[in-house]
């Protein structure tokens, strides 16, 4: 597949089918992304490839700590909520999601539960933890070098029949994902990658987010 029709393609997919991914195709997709570009060729990056029980114990703690009502807590500051465009945005694609799943905005049991399933990392048989050294703070370049190898990973994973989705959610409760990842004490946790077979019969795996005209977004300077 052609690299302009692949970017175009690839959409986050947030219901999987229970079949293992092979470790060697993993391989293969960090394979090739390792050669994102980052500043200074820092490659500030480190992937904590999780699946199986470890996986499912992060899970259960993620769920467990947030019906608990424990506060969330990351690994550095991010915004809580967005205004204007935005916020539109986000709500819009919320919209999409929940009429293709047929959740009324009224039902709070199965928004509850929808929220959840991002707690849970969509029951992913595969997460990727994507990581940086914590001296390396502040770090919002090295944080910039992770968002472009994110890119490559799931682009990679989609040119081999995976999906995945970049999951904020599922890293909220950081103690727990180090404690059952073994990430080293001395790394941030930046992001985590939901990844494998995409379940076709799932119905939110039908939508795709639109994109704003790049007329909007864009200016051109001494041309």
């Amino acid at each position: 597949m052609e690299f302009s029709e692949l970017i175009k393609a690839r959409k986050s997919v947030r219901g999987y089918l229970p079949k293992p991914v092979p470790r060697e195709v993993i391989e293969e997709i960090i394979e090739v992304a390792k050669w994102s570009p980052s500043s200074m060729n820092t490659q500030p990056w480190y992937v904590h490839v999780v699946t199986g029980e470890p996986l499912d114990r992060i899970r259960r703690g993620n769920t467990e700590n947030m019906v608990k009502g424990v506060p969330p807590k990351r690994d550095f500051p991010m915004k809580e909520s967005y205004e204007g465009i935005h916020r539109k945005r986000q709500v819009d694609i919320a919209i999409q999601l929940f009429d293709a799943m047929g959740i009324a905005r009224d039902d709070k049991e199965r928004r509850t539960d929808w929220v959840m399933r991002g707690f849970r990392q969509f029951d992913a048989p595969v997460s990727l933890v994507l990581t940086y050294d914590k001296y390396l703070e502040p770090a919002a370049i090295s944080q910039f070098d992770l968002g472009a190898l994110s890119h490559a990973l799931v682009l990679a994973a989609w040119e081999r029949g995976l999906g995945s989705v970049i999951n904020g959610q599922g890293i909220m409760q950081s103690a727990v994902v180090r404690e059952h990842a073994g990430i080293p004490d001395d790394q941030n946790i930046m992001i985590c990658i939901a990844m494998g077979y995409p379940d076709e019969d799932f119905v939110a795996n039908s939508v795709k987010s639109v994109r704003e005209d790049a007329a909007n977004f864009v200016r051109y300077v001494g041309f």
